[in-house]
């Protein structure tokens, strides 16, 4: 870690690399195991296989030039009917936020569940803490299973709840209805009562919007 001694303004700020340079000091660490591109928005994006999520992982966390202490964000993605295209790529990923406070760099790192009927990645929650809760969070709205996590059961919905709410064909009006029952003094589960539907946007404008008329 170096502090820049004709770049870095009067409080001391650290260097900021640029991402070309990045860029090739990771993919020089990764090696064949990942792919490394710079976004059209400026940001660094990893692409890795399955085999190799974990030891990319820890070389991120641990390797000179990568120093990746940080953990921000870990979230789960269905593909299905992505942009409402036809989609041939797996079904389900993970997109994992890494931050380098010592380097002042950040990076985004994607790896695919091979299995799309029971979508499984390595958990991370041994490299980094922070992974814990947002792995169980991915569990419980997409239906990801991280192996070797400590503790992996649902974290926002109820145990008794049917299915991952964030998957694309979750049903909006859900499974079963959930209400709290005052003459057994617990929460019940009941078929649901309201119709199925699927919501379609609706834009109300008035007459001539856009066309300078009034």
């Amino acid at each position: 870690m170096t502090q820049a001694s004709s770049g870095a303004d009067h409080l001391g700020a650290w260097t900021q690399l640029p991402l070309a340079t990045v860029q090739q000091t990771l993919a020089l660490a990764l090696q064949e195991r990942a792919t490394v591109q710079v976004s059209a928005s400026g940001e660094i994006d990893i692409e890795v296989a399955p085999a190799h999520y974990l030891g990319v992982m820890q070389t991120l966390r641990d390797a000179t030039g990568c120093r990746f202490e940080q953990l921000i964000d870990l979230c789960g993605i269905d593909y299905s009917e992505y942009r409402n295209l036809p989609w041939s790529g797996p079904r389900f990923a993970v997109v994992v936020h890494l931050l380098s406070v010592s380097l002042n760099q950040r990076v985004r790192v994607r790896v695919f569940c091979p299995d799309d009927d029971w979508p499984q990645i390595d958990s991370l929650s041994a490299l980094w803490s922070a992974a814990n809760w947002y792995e169980r969070e991915a569990f419980d709205l997409y239906g990801i299973v991280f192996e070797g996590h400590p503790d992996l059961r649902r974290i926002l919905t109820d145990y008794g709840f049917i299915g991952h709410p964030f998957r694309k064909d979750f049903p909006l009006s859900g499974h079963v209805e959930m209400r709290y029952d005052p003459e057994r003094r617990r929460v019940v589960y009941e078929p649901i009562t309201i119709e199925p539907r699927e919501n379609t946007p609706r834009i109300v404008r008035e007459d001539h919007y856009g066309s300078g008329l009034r």
